[in-house]
């Protein structure tokens, strides 16, 4: 129960990493407050979790949009009173080579996976700064730490979370706010099995351990750069690869 009388807001919590961390939080006694754009997976995701003993709340918001981003936050102090634990999850994928890649796809995946992460935070800094304390844990990927061919904006904006990390945990620093990342590599999610198995072949190839990552292998990640446990570690970049980026 680590995270008893603790707040934690998790992003594209419907399915996948996002569910795995909000059940993980929400064992360990947290107040999960659970965002997806996916309102029926966001519904049964957190009737999943219903007798969670912090309680679970579910918001359906788009994390790109700033207003929508600033309610969600008021929204939540009127239901709980603080913000303790933030991890942007949320993440899509336009894969595609670059000299074929659409602007629009480029665009689509810089701004829910960037943009979506600055606005999450900076209203979450808000709150934090004023309680002088604070989580915030970013996903960021192996394949903004090594690159991906077929991944230019999912790369890019992936790189962009680890360069981003950096520079909130150094400006939030002085009240007690850290801020980290986890870089996932090839995990066994609905996004990877459906990739032909060629492509997992050939990440299979990659990973020493020879084996996908699960979803709890990154909500054990996750959870501990969010404990108490992890009070002296911030501006860093956890991969949970396997090995591959090494």
């Amino acid at each position: 129960m680590q995270f008893q009388g603790k707040t934690a807001i998790v992003t594209g919590a419907a399915r996948g990493i996002g569910l795995a961390i909000a059940r993980r939080l929400a064992e360990g006694g947290a107040t999960v407050v659970m965002v997806d754009l996916l309102e029926q997976a966001l519904q049964e995701a957190a009737a999943s979790l219903a007798q969670a003993p912090g309680g679970v709340h579910s918001f359906v918001v788009n994390v790109t949009d700033e207003k929508a981003v600033e309610k969600l936050f008021e929204d939540v102090l009127a239901k709980t009173g603080r913000v303790d634990i933030l991890v942007n999850n949320a993440g899509i994928t336009r894969d595609g080579l670059l000299v074929a890649m659409s602007t629009e796809d480029w665009d689509a995946v810089l701004n829910v996976n960037l943009k979506g992460t600055f606005l999450m935070t900076k209203y979450a800094c808000r709150i934090m700064m004023r309680q002088r304390s604070g989580r915030i844990v970013n996903i960021a990927s192996v394949s903004g730490l090594m690159g991906n061919p077929g991944q230019a904006n999912y790369s890019a904006s992936k790189a962009g979370v680890v360069g981003f990390t950096k520079t909130v945990a150094r400006e939030m620093a002085g009240r007690n706010i850290c801020c980290n990342a986890v870089a996932p590599g090839f995990i066994d999610t609905e996004m990877t099995r459906v990739l032909p198995d060629k492509a997992k072949e050939r990440a299979l190839s990659l990973i020493p351990l020879g084996r996908m990552g699960t979803v709890d292998d990154v909500a054990a990640a996750v959870c501990f750069l969010a404990s108490d446990q992890a009070g002296y570690i911030t501006g860093q970049v956890l991969a949970v690869d396997g090995g591959m980026a090494m």
